[in-house]
């Protein structure tokens, strides 16, 4: 496994890498990092963090983190930005200005977390919030209208890109219809194909330009009523084929409850499915082991679709970090900034 790509990416357990890490990451060296709550002190702890975590690897590995705003932020106050709800900020802008407030919000996300070492966000959330959406999703969604959603999505991808952090739409192919926690119960999306295609697929169709995508651990009945999305070839297919993505696929968390066995079943049969990467997040070792045995590495059409992903990192663009954040300000008053 030392000589190719791994394709998992690895969570630490701490704010600093353990010898045991350390030596493990390079062993299997996972195609990515993701960053959690108690891997973050201050700024400088965690560029020596996304540093070690490199030079672990002996690559510039992509370094991912959930930094949406709202309650999915793991970068807080002191040290950076808090922020509003997106589906908040995005009614205090109103529709004219709605996309432009989320490419400023995504653009002054980029330039905190470049400066980090940190390149990818799981951002945008493109699921259409409805009113069965469940309440761990429903405040992170940005509209009830699709086209809203992408204009929306398209901007925060945009504001990211803008700022050298690769965007991760999510959850495709939609999760607005889950009235389940997925971290904690397996959601069921009973809505027909036509129903479906309309709306949910619609969003991510749309999005299929994108580098990343992240999958959704729903079951969808007019797909695979068998299988969640992330281990369901069927539910994959429809992913690649009718909505059209052609990007760098990744579970989401394998560790989440929505899905059933072992985590070494679990991430076996995303890879299986479909799934380029499999997303484990939690650091700890004895599964981290089991995940990257049972992946393996990167290898074809997934190898070469993370490296166009990966092709797609740039230099930030030159920025005016202060002048977004008071047009942004002025845009939505008080809520802005959480």
């Amino acid at each position: 496994m030392s000589h190719g790509v791994g394709a998992f990416i690895a969570g630490c357990s701490g704010l600093v890498l353990t010898p045991a890490e350390r030596a493990f990451f390079a062993e299997t060296r996972p195609f990515g990092f993701i960053l959690f709550a108690r891997n973050i002190a201050d700024p400088g702890q965690v560029r020596r963090l996304t540093g070690d975590l490199r030079q672990a690897v002996g690559r510039k590995a992509p370094i991912l983190i959930d930094q949406e705003g709202g309650r999915v932020q793991r970068l807080r106050p002191p040290h950076w930005r808090a922020w509003a709800p997106a589906l908040d900020q995005i009614a205090a802008a109103g529709p004219k200005m709605a996309a432009r407030s989320m490419y400023l919000r995504a653009r002054l996300i980029a330039c905190e977390l470049s400066e980090l070492g940190i390149d990818v966000d799981c951002a945008p959330v493109a699921d259409i919030a409805r009113p069965e959406t469940h309440e761990i999703l429903k405040n992170r969604c940005y509209c009830t209208d699709p086209s809203a959603v992408i204009d929306c999505a398209r901007a925060t991808a945009e504001g990211l890109l803008a700022g050298g952090v690769l965007p991760v739409v999510k959850h495709i192919p939609g999760h607005g219809r889950a009235s389940a926690d997925s971290h904690l119960h397996l959601p069921r999306v009973t809505a027909g194909a036509p129903e479906l295609e309309a709306s949910d697929f619609a969003v991510f169709r749309a999005l299929c330009d994108q580098p990343m995508a992240m999958t959704a651990h729903v079951v969808y009945d007019a797909l695979d009523p068998d299988r969640p999305a992330t281990v369901s070839p069927l539910a994959i297919a429809a992913i690649r084929e009718d909505i059209g993505f052609t990007g760098f696929l990744m579970s989401d968390d394998v560790s989440m409850q929505a899905l059933s066995g072992s985590i070494g079943d679990r991430a076996r049969a995303a890879i299986a499915a479909g799934c380029d990467a499999v997303l484990h997040c939690n650091g700890d070792m004895n599964e981290m082991t089991e995940v990257a045995g049972a992946c393996g590495t990167l290898k074809g059409a997934a190898a070469e679709r993370a490296a166009r992903a990966l092709a797609c990192r740039r230099p930030p663009e030159p920025f005016d970090a202060a002048a977004a954040a008071t047009a942004l300000d002025g845009m939505l008053g008080k809520i802005a900034h959480g």
